[in-house]
């Protein structure tokens, strides 16, 4: 009997061994469960920072090729105002040149003797020639003499009374004024009518 005493006692002995194994056994899941929770949510977490850095991304890919775009059109608009605009300053000083063979012509014309008549017509080519050439460049005359004075094309020089004409209507051009591709390049100096 005692030895049967004796197996039960190590029956039971093992069986609390058992127990006490299966209890570190649970013990081995739930730590393994945590760890395993622990390493999904760095996971998710590592996700949801290269998430956020690829959206950043993007959203700075997004404003430098917008950035990009802006600059090339504004870069072909400059291009296109300078091509159009960019003669500006020799055409002006070229008006003069303009004038001053318009008012050689008007001095000449007339006198009676034949030669300077010929020179006269010449200069007169000279200068119709010089208008065409500048007419092509994109300049374009101020229709004045008769117009009612408008200060955006037109500088008044001086007031004079003038029957028939309606009060600041041009009555005389004292210098053509000039526009380019639309822009004013010079005003017409002028003197209107004053009622």
């Amino acid at each position: 009997m005692s030895e049967n005493c004796e197996t039960e006692k190590e029956v039971e002995k093992e069986q609390g061994e058992q127990q006490s194994n299966l209890e570190g056994s649970e013990d081995n899941v739930e730590s393994l469960d945590a760890k395993r929770e622990d390493i999904t949510e760095d996971n998710e977490t590592a996700e949801t920072v290269e998430e956020k850095k690829e959206e950043d991304f993007k959203a700075k890919f997004y404003y430098l090729a917008a950035e990009l775009e802006n600059s090339r059109k504004r870069f072909e608009r400059e291009r296109e105002k300078f091509v159009k605009y960019g003669n500006e300053r020799i055409l002006k000083a070229l008006l003069d040149v303009v004038d001053n063979l318009g008012r050689t012509v008007e001095s000449v014309k007339s006198d009676e003797d034949e030669k300077i008549k010929n020179i006269a017509s010449g200069i007169g080519m000279v200068h119709e020639q010089f208008l065409k050439v500048l007419t092509d460049n994109g300049l374009e005359k101020v229709d004045s003499l008769g117009k009612i004075f408008d200060p955006n094309f037109h500088e008044a020089m001086a007031q004079q009374p003038a029957e028939g004409k309606e009060d600041d209507e041009i009555v005389q051009v004292y210098q053509d004024g000039y526009k380019l591709n639309g822009r004013l390049l010079r005003a017409a100096k002028v003197i209107i009518a004053k009622k």
